[in-house]
């Protein structure tokens, strides 16, 4: 009884509400209500071979599949999403989201037999400044559904890049080049593994990530991101 007292109090003061749309959360909803949910504008190109995100990546490097959750357009209400889990330090709707875009992966056959996840990882400077790795998060929900573990360990980020935005194709990958490098890679030998970011714009940070990836022998590549803009 003074639990349940407590507990309406709280919410009378702090409210939980639905990032989206802001109206009061119920049940068993976290961060973001059925409604809202409902409304995100996702791609279900995880179904699809040969989909838009898979060609960003033809004639650059080899991927097996790759696919995003939703599509991201800037002034959306699904943009406060994405602001939220890198701006606003909310990691925990990274893990939320992540666990929501592994239901739906789990319909794919070739998605189904990823055997490690690999977050892609912050420079240490700016992971220290953060204090997370959003896209560590979003690896965890989808660990979490598919039952698959993660590697933070086998990649590492030797240098930050600058923002990709108004650079020409030579511009980016010259901002890319020699930006990761692989610390492990005898564990990943002859493994399927899911590469994840949390939004695809130009693409030149996943390819630098998959170009060394692709030294280790027999391995698989699959690319997912939250979103795609």
């Amino acid at each position: 009884m003074k639990a349940t007292m407590f507990k309406n109090l709280f919410d009378l003061f702090f409210p939980n509400v639905c990032i989206i749309c802001g109206e009061s959360l119920v049940g068993n909803e976290q961060q973001i209500c059925l409604s809202c949910l409902h409304e995100i504008p996702k791609t279900n190109f995880h179904l699809q071979k040969d989909n838009p995100i898979e060609k960003k990546f033809w004639g650059k490097v080899n991927i097996y599949r790759g696919t995003s959750f939703f599509f991201f357009q800037k002034g959306s209400p699904f943009q406060k999403l994405l602001h939220a889990l890198k701006y606003k330090g909310n990691k925990e709707i990274g893990e939320i989201l992540g666990k929501y875009a592994a239901a739906d992966l789990y319909e794919s056959v070739d998605f189904k037999t990823v055997d490690v996840i690999i977050p892609v990882p912050l420079h240490p400077q700016k992971y220290k400044k953060r204090g997370y790795n959003q896209s560590e998060w979003i690896a965890k929900g989808l660990s979490a559904v598919l039952n698959v573990p993660i590697d933070t360990d086998s990649l590492q980020r030797l240098k930050e890049n600058t923002t990709q935005t108004k650079k020409s194709v030579f511009e980016r990958y010259e901002n890319t080049e020699g930006i990761f490098n692989v610390v492990i890679d005898s564990k990943l030998k002859e493994c399927h593994i899911l590469l994840v970011d949390d939004v695809l714009t130009t693409g030149s940070t996943l390819e630098a990530c998959v170009q060394v990836l692709s030294q280790i022998s027999e391995v698989r590549i699959s690319v997912f991101t939250l979103a795609v803009a």
